[in-house]
């Protein structure tokens, strides 16, 4: 095994407590066990904070944001700091994603390149951000002589609620773009996978920001979670998670109206229209629903195959699929690592089940390898329909549902494919460019990809209907940690 892992154990094992203000602050209370998903072992704990450390932590930031050392900072102070933060987990890259799989269970390649490379790329990225935050001059029709103008003025605290299924880079996305806004920020991560949010704090504090600039407490979404969201010394909350929690936070939110972006579940569609590419298209929706063992929001969970080509492509999919090796990401070679804890797989195995039961077709996977470790090997239905749960709702497994559609015309295709609750991300592999476009414009999908797929932290991420409120990337993500003020000069 690579001696990165070692270093990333040791690391681990001495991370705990809460930072706060600059400094780590031992739990009062219980700690909360965190687990290896691959070998159900313990890897270290975590404090189990509830509303006393969240309200020091918010505080802390309130502090931090009214100070001249951060509100005054020049934009160009700002750009570096981010910059030098990048540096540094560039710097830590192979021992950031050796946690990451330790922690997560995903495999470290891809934990490398995906993960800790993501999170480099949004840091860079939100760098620019400071010293790009405009307003605009406006023509102004009153009597008089006036010059009007709008600026974006930070929201002051931002509460960052991380998922477990990316944890580092989205909480460098978030992270980067409050502190771009120039916010500060209490991040909370996922008890499941806390490890390089506690990480990030470290570097975040080797790179200069001030104290209270940066501040994370650990513990359960009920209790810190819950606590940070009705804290009233909270301005904006920026929460990844399920549709549920997402619910229950905007509602929460309505007492101080308290500003919330939200990115929930999906349940996206990928289209194969008969001219694809099948040797780039057959690997792209494999590992579009495979990779990370289906534990991504932006998953291609539902599979529309035009008859043309289905047999050759399910052919080529079930060859793709069975060549995938399943097993802990340390080790060499392995593709897909196990799902994030005990009742995770078995929430996912309980949808394999009703997928049979309903009347779907398995052709592969639907099992799980025995020994330890929450895995489930990559699972695809044929014959599946609407009415199925597995078509439905979000499974956030590696679980793919496959329907077929002849020469439907493009309005009928995408009602198809927009007959969800959700609307987040669609795939579309066609080499006709009109209808390409045409289903870029007809999809109901926050992101449409045409042949491929990936992130790209210039374009705006976010989805429609109950895929979530607000955007994150791009101009839109740092924005959404603003506010924007109107002023009037008479003279």
């Amino acid at each position: 095994m690579n001696p990165i892992f070692d270093t990333a154990r040791a690391r681990i094992a001495a991370l705990s407590g809460h930072f706060i203000d600059g400094a780590w602050r031992e739990g009062t209370g219980a700690t909360i066990p965190v687990l290896d998903p691959a070998r159900e072992t313990a890897i270290g704990a975590i404090a189990a904070g509830g509303a006393e450390e969240v309200d020091q932590a918010v505080r802390a930031a309130r502090r931090a944001f009214d100070a001249p050392s951060w509100s005054a900072m020049p934009a160009a102070e700002r750009e570096r700091l981010l910059l030098r933060l990048a540096d540094l987990v560039e710097e830590n890259r192979d021992e950031l994603a050796a946690m990451e799989t330790i922690d997560n269970g995903m495999p470290y390649g891809v934990s490398r390149m995906m993960a800790v490379g993501s999170a480099i790329s949004a840091i860079r990225y939100h760098a620019g951000w400071p010293r790009r935050l405009t307003g605009e001059t406006v023509p102004m029709s009153v009597p008089g002589n006036w010059h009007g103008y709008t600026t974006h003025e930070a929201l002051g605290v931002a509460a960052l609620i991380v998922p477990w299924n990316a944890p580092f880079a989205i909480t460098c996305t978030k992270v980067s773009a409050a502190l771009a806004a120039g916010c500060t920020v209490v991040l909370k991560p996922a008890e499941l996978a806390p490890m390089s949010g506690l990480r990030l704090a470290e570097l975040a504090a080797q790179a200069g920001f001030p104290a209270g600039v940066v501040n994370v407490v650990t513990g359960t979404g009920a209790e810190a979670g819950a606590a940070l969201v009705a804290h009233p010394g909270i301005d904006k909350i920026s929460f990844t998670g399920s549709t549920a929690t997402g619910k229950a936070i905007l509602h929460q939110s309505v007492g101080d109206l308290k500003r919330v972006s939200l990115e929930l579940g999906g349940k996206s569609a990928s289209i194969v229209f008969p001219d694809a590419d099948l040797a780039r298209a057959i690997p792209a929706v494999a590992m579009g629903i495979f990779g990370n063992s289906g534990q991504v929001c932006a998953a291609g969970s539902r599979l529309f195959l035009h008859e043309a080509i289905f047999d050759r492509f399910i052919e080529g999919l079930v060859a793709f699929t069975q060549n995938l090796r399943v097993g802990p990401g340390s080790e060499d070679g392995v593709a897909l690592g196990p799902l994030i804890s005990a009742p995770q797989r078995d929430k996912v195995m309980a949808y394999i089940e009703a997928g049979k039961a309903e009347g779907a077709t398995l052709i592969t996977g639907g099992d799980a390898p025995s020994g330890p470790g929450y895995f489930v090997n990559p699972t695809i239905f044929v014959d599946a329909d609407p009415s199925m749960s597995i078509v439905r709702e979000e499974i956030f497994g590696p679980v793919l549902s496959v329907m077929k559609f002849g020469d439907d015309d493009l309005d009928a295709l995408a009602a198809r494919a927009n007959d969800s609750i959700y609307g987040l991300s669609a795939y579309v592999w066609t080499a006709n460019l009109a209808n390409a476009h045409a289903m870029a414009k007809k999809l109901r999908s926050g992101s449409v990809k045409i042949n491929g797929s990936g992130m790209e932290f210039a374009l705006p991420f976010g989805g429609f209907r109950q895929s979530g409120l607000g955007r994150e990337h791009g101009r839109h993500g740092v924005e959404a940690f603003t506010e924007v003020k109107s002023v009037m000069v008479g003279w």
